[in-house]
This record gives structure tokens, sequence and C-alpha cells, in this order.
């Protein structure tokens, strides 16, 4: 993605299902588990850019002492920076000590038996230790405490917020961890009061009572309580401080979530190839966690998924597919190469079929695997036509030179734009600034032929159009093609996210501002002042009434017209070659990933109530021309 978006974070639980020293002896050390985490942590690093933490927690510790610990960091290098911490703890141990689990597990912290690790990728707010998972919620009953870290955003925190004060609590700030933290500690608290007014009659003494709480405590049935109302993508992973562990996942399937289990560990992770890399596992073995439903590990090691809410219709997220996801995953992996395949006869078609006059490369690095599908596509209708000049020849098909200059042809591939990771832009003027930024990009030079060739370049998505139309190109201009035509493999994004990706501002999409520049070309400008009066009639309306007043507005023009119109705007002035924009529709994305049809952001039809709500509340803002979250 040649825009950079922020994106969903990274969860990663470790759960040892055996005692410290089995690990020792198979394995050779007593922090196998945190080695794990580790590891995990590291596959998913494109999950995280501000910062990341860990939790871990003791079973069966004695009172008076630390089970709980946890490290965070927001340090640039965040991953390094936190283990260096976590490892440098151990620093200094003796050998044999190094060596005794149970010597470990007493005196050294981040020796437990559960582990929570989260990448953090935040979607709003500031950059501080503060913000970063996992957040913890402490008492002195050792089943009142909970550690929560998650991928998610919820669309009604307000009425989240709120329904808290009515408990009777007093949160200490309104944001979306906070309150999920709050509410599940809620009802968590209400569970172990429950279980405490069953038992107490009875006359069990106190320390029987605490391991009657434990073994009978009901998480699913806290989860369920405490998730009645949220409204958004989630995946939300807790610790409960006397060992019980959860992943919880949103009904829809929004946000991503696997699993693994055998007779040594349980663990969750937000990709599955993560497991696989970590365990050495075979991808059959890693499931993925069922849509309103919760993988529930109790203390005593047992393991099972639980529905909490009720299933709705599968709409995983497509720009996990599309781009956020490492494509490291099979399936993954395919369904990209699909989706440039796919482009493939719309490209051949804007260049008349011209193979021999077409350079046709990728915008690094995400795109690569699309970019394959594309030359893959190319390839097949490049055999087609090869086909048709063969036998075409008749006769003439015995001369070698005729038949050597047709199969002779091929897709030009090469490697064009070439991204210069160690430039960098601190500098204080904005005309040397805008300067620099322009330069991030390098291209190669002597490939493409002057005034000759058309230039094709495919991106994985278009959001904001801006480091296209201020970089990339602007800097290719300078290899004097014909034409350049950026081709996207995901469809227009028209319309704001709510599930966790920083896309909430509808005034910086491309497409946006394609169409009311659109509107404002015919004369219907009034469109807009229309469709914001019917958002604000509205605002006080139950959200499950809402419905999204901007798709009307898209419909008054074709997506061709659209696409011709953003084309226009991150042309760059002064430039001489034609610029042309393909995307990936709708119903291409579909046919590529058959199983995530999470597609909101580019059709406007979004899987919660709450989804409805954002988009109006972000026309609003628009229009009043307040740059506030719409959530």
């Amino acid at each position: 993605m040649s825009d950079q978006i922020k994106h969903e974070c990274g969860i990663a639980l470790v759960r040892l299902l055996k005692p410290l020293d089995f690990y020792q002896k198979k394995y050779g050390t007593v922090l196998y588990g945190l080695n794990k985490l580790r590891l995990l942590m590291q596959k998913q690093r494109n999950r995280g850019q501000d910062g990341a933490g860990i939790a871990t927690i003791k079973l069966d510790p004695a009172p008076g002492t630390r089970y709980i610990s946890r490290k965070r960091s927001n340090n640039p290098n965040y991953l390094e920076h936190l283990f260096k911490q976590v490892y440098g703890r151990f620093r200094g141990t003796a050998p044999e000590q190094l060596q005794d689990a149970s010597w470990m597990k007493e005196h050294m912290p981040y020796t437990g038996e559960l582990l929570l690790g989260h990448l953090r990728y935040g979607t709003h707010g500031d950059n501080t230790i503060e913000t970063c998972h996992p957040f913890l919620r402490q008492n002195n009953w050792i089943s009142r405490n909970l550690v929560v870290a998650g991928n998610f955003n919820l669309t009604n925190v307000d009425e989240l917020f709120d329904e808290l004060v009515e408990l009777g609590q007093y949160p200490k700030e309104k944001s979306d961890t906070v309150t999920v933290l709050e509410k599940i500690g809620h009802f968590l608290d209400d569970e172990v009061d429950r279980l405490h007014t069953w038992y107490k009659p009875d006359g069990y003494e106190t320390e029987e009572l605490n391991r009657l709480i434990v073994k009978n405590l009901n998480v699913q049935r806290v989860l369920r309580r405490a998730s009645r109302k949220f409204d958004g993508g989630y995946v939300m992973a807790g610790l409960i401080g006397h060992g019980d562990a959860f992943v919880l996942r949103d009904p829809s399937g929004i946000r991503p979530a696997f699993y693994y289990a055998n007779d040594e560990v349980a663990v969750v992770a937000s990709e599955r190839p993560a497991i696989q890399t970590a365990f050495n596992v075979h991808v059959s073995k890693v499931k993925e966690i069922q849509r309103g439903h919760a993988l529930i590990i109790k203390k005593d090691g047992q393991v099972s998924e639980e529905e909490v809410v009720e299933p709705l219709k599968r709409n995983a997220c497509s720009f996990e597919r599309i781009y956020f996801s490492r494509g490291t995953d099979r399936d993954i992996y395919l369904e990209r190469k699909r989706l440039g395949e796919q482009l493939a006869e719309p490209v051949l078609q804007s260049v008349d079929y011209d193979f021999k006059n077409t350079v046709i490369s990728f915008v690094p690095n995400t795109a690569e695997s699309a970019f394959y599908g594309l030359v893959k596509g190319m390839e097949q209708k490049l055999n087609d036509y090869k086909k048709e000049k063969i036998l075409a020849l008749g006769k003439d098909i015995t001369k070698p030179k005729k038949l050597e200059k047709i199969l002779s042809l091929s897709a030009r591939v090469e490697k064009i734009v070439v991204k210069d990771v160690k430039m960098r832009t601190f500098i204080a003027d904005n005309s040397s600034r805008g300067d620099l930024v322009s330069h991030v990009y390098d291209v190669t030079y002597g490939i493409v032929e002057n005034d000759k060739d058309t230039l094709v370049l495919l991106d994985d998505s278009i959001v904001r159009g801006t480091t296209l139309r201020d970089s990339i190109i602007q800097i290719v201009s300078r290899l004097r093609p014909k034409k350049i035509i950026i081709v996207s493999s995901a469809p227009q994004i028209r319309f704001p996210d709510c599930y966790g990706i920083d896309m909430s501002r509808m005034k910086e999409f491309v497409a946006f501002q394609a169409l009311v520049a659109l509107l404002k070309e015919n004369n219907k400008e009034h469109l807009l002042q229309e469709t914001y009066e019917r958002c604000k009639a509205q605002e006080l309306l139950p959200k499950d009434k809402i419905k999204n007043e901007v798709i009307a507005l898209y419909e008054t023009f074709s997506y061709e017209e659209v696409s011709k119109k953003i084309a226009e705007i991150i042309t760059p002035k002064g430039i001489k070659p034609e610029v042309e924009v393909i995307y990936q529709t709708i119903e291409g994305l579909h046919q590529a990933c058959p199983n995530n049809h999470g597609d909101w952001y580019f059709s406007g039809k979004y899987p919660t109530p709450g989804g409805n709500r954002v988009v109006n509340r972000a026309f609003i803002n628009y229009m009043e021309n307040n740059d506030k979250r719409a959530y």
C-alpha cells in the first residue's frame, strides 16, 4: 500500500499445560513459553507500529508473592526493547538456577504458565506507554484480577460507558479499551460474588471457598453478560488472576483469531502462519475461532470453544486478505494472486493488447503477490494471442522467422519502482521537506522506452492517493512513458472503517474527493446538503433504525466516472504522460476472496448497526469541517 494506513493490532496467547519442569527436561529451558510468545509476536510484527506489551500469570502462587508480571514498550524498536528488558531480568542468574524450574517460578518474573502478548497499531489517540496493551485490573482477590489485550474497535463506547456509570462505576477514562476492561471486570466480580454467596452458607473455610470459586467460575457466563451490547469488530484476550484464560471473537468474525492446542500448550494468534512457524505444526492443526465464540482455557487445562454471542453472517475483513495479514498464509497468498489475475483483462483492454510496448511492475512491497497474479493473467491472455497468430499463419507456419517472432512475445515484467527505506524527512521548511518526500521512491532507468511504452504499476489499494501524486507518479514520469496506468487490487475505498483501521475521515479518501468534484462539476452540489440533512435527521434514532445515507451519493455516477476523476486528482501538475486508474471491482473481490466478504469500506454495507451511524456521523463531520473521529 503506497498510502500508509494504520491497522489492526496483533495478539499472542500461550498457555503451558504442563509443569515448568516438563519444558525444562524436554526443551532444555524453563523459558519455553516466553520464547514461544516472543516468536509469535515477532512473526506478527506487521501488526504493530506504536508499541508492544506482555503479561504473565503464575498458577497456584503462595499468598504475598508476585504472580502477575507485565512489561510494555513504546520505544521505536518496541519489540526488541520490550524483550531486552524482560530477558534482562534473568541476567546474572546462576546457570543452575536457570535450570531449576521450581526456583525460577518462585523467584523470577515472567515465568508464569499463562502468557499474553500484544502488538499495538493505534487507530486514534496518543502513542504513550499507557495506551499499550495489556491492561491490568487489580484486586486482592486472586480471581478478580484481570489482564486484557485485544484487536478491536467498538462503535458505541459512549453507550457502554454510560452503562458502566449506571452500574455504579466511575471509569477513569472514556476509551473502548478501558470500557471493555471494566465491563468484563464488573461481571467477573459479579460472578465471584455469586459463587461466594452460593457456597458461603455451607460453611466452607475461606481457602476451600476460593478453590470452589476457581473451579466453578463460569467464564462463558461472564463474557456473555459483558459483551451483550458490544457493537464492533473485536478479538479480546484475557487472563484471570487464578489461571483461567479466554479469547473472544465478534459475532461477524470481522477480526481474525486462530488457535492450536495439544497436550502441552494452547496457543492463540491473530494470524495462522505465526502459529505454524512457532510450533512447527501443519495448517490442518490450526483452527479459526468461530464467530461469536470464545476459546476458554480453564485453570485445570481444559480447553473448549463456547458460544458467547449468537453468530451473525460471516463478514471477515477483506482488507486482511488484500493487505494487512502477511502473505505467508497459503489461502491469503492465493487470494492475492487471484486479485491481480482478475485485473489482466481490463489492463490489456486499456493498452489495446499491445504486449510489446507495455511494461508491468508494482509498487513495493505488499503488492508483490497480487503482481504475480497479474503477470500470470497477462501470460494466459498472451498465450491465447499467440495461438490465434499461429493458427492465422496457415501454410506460413513452416517459416521459422515468422513463428519465432510470435513465440518470442512475452509480458515485459520489470522492477521499476524501488523504495528508499533510508530516506528521512525530518526537516523544518515545508518546501524542502516536500521535495524529500517526493524522493522516498526511486526508479530503474533505461527500461521504459521514451514516449512509446505504457507503464503499468500495480498497488494493492489506494486510500488517499497522496503518495501516488506526490511521489510515485511524479518520479516514474521522468522515465517518459507514453502513459501511466495505476492498477489497484482493491476496489475504491469510499466509506470509513470503524472496526480497527485508521480510515475514519471521509475527506481524506481520494474516492470521496472524486465524488465531491463530480457533484460540483455537474451542478449537483445540492445533493451534499440534502444528504447532510438526512444524516442529521437520523442522529437521534436507535442505531438499528439508521441507514447509510452516503451510498446514494455514489450512485449518482458510474464506477468508471469516479475512477477517471481519481486519475485526474492523483496526476501531478506539469507531467507529460496520461494517467489512468483501474480498480478491482467488488464482485471481483468476492470471487477472489470467497470466504471474506467484509467490504463495508468499499460498499458501505456495514455488518453491525453502529457502522451506519458512524458513516453518517463521518459525513456530518465533513460537512461541518470537523476533524473529530466519528466513533
